[in-house]
C-alpha cells in the first residue's frame, strides 16, 4: 500500500481532523512503547498549532488496522489536513522525528 492511497476521516478515526495536520498512533494496551509514543504525540500536538493526536486501539479497531496496513504498534500516520497520510512511522518515535514529519503535511 502507497501512502497516498490512505485517507482517514471522522467515521474512522471517531474524532475531527486536526486543522493543520493529525498525528494518528495505533496502540495496544501492553505495549511500553505505545505510552512513550503517547506522551511525545501529546507534547508536539500541543507545541504545534491546528495539530491534534488521536490514539487508536490497534486490537479494538483490527479492520482499520488491516485497510491501513499497521503491522506493529505503536505504528504513527502523520495526515495532512484532509487525512491523506504523508509519512508513517512504526516504533517509539523521537520528538524532532514527529516535528520533521509535520513539515510533509502543513
Amino acid at each position: 500500500m502507497t501512502v497516498a492511497e490512505v485517507t482517514l476521516g471522522v467515521d474512522e478515526l471517531g474524532e475531527e481532523l486536526g486543522e493543520r495536520a493529525t498525528l494518528v498512533q495505533f496502540s495496544s494496551a501492553f505495549c511500553a512503547p505505545c505510552r512513550a509514543t503517547r506522551r511525545v504525540l501529546a507534547e508536539v500536538a500541543a507545541m504545534v498549532p491546528g495539530v491534534s493526536h488521536v490514539e487508536i486501539d490497534a486490537e479494538a479497531e483490527l479492520a482499520l488496522v488491516r485497510r491501513v496496513g499497521v503491522v506493529k504498534t505503536p505504528t504513527v500516520l502523520v495526515l495532512d489536513a484532509r487525512g491523506r497520510e504523508v509519512r508513517r512511522a512504526a516504533g517509539q518515535p523521537r520528538r524532532a522525528d514527529v516535528i520533521a514529519a509535520l513539515g510533509a503535511a502543513v
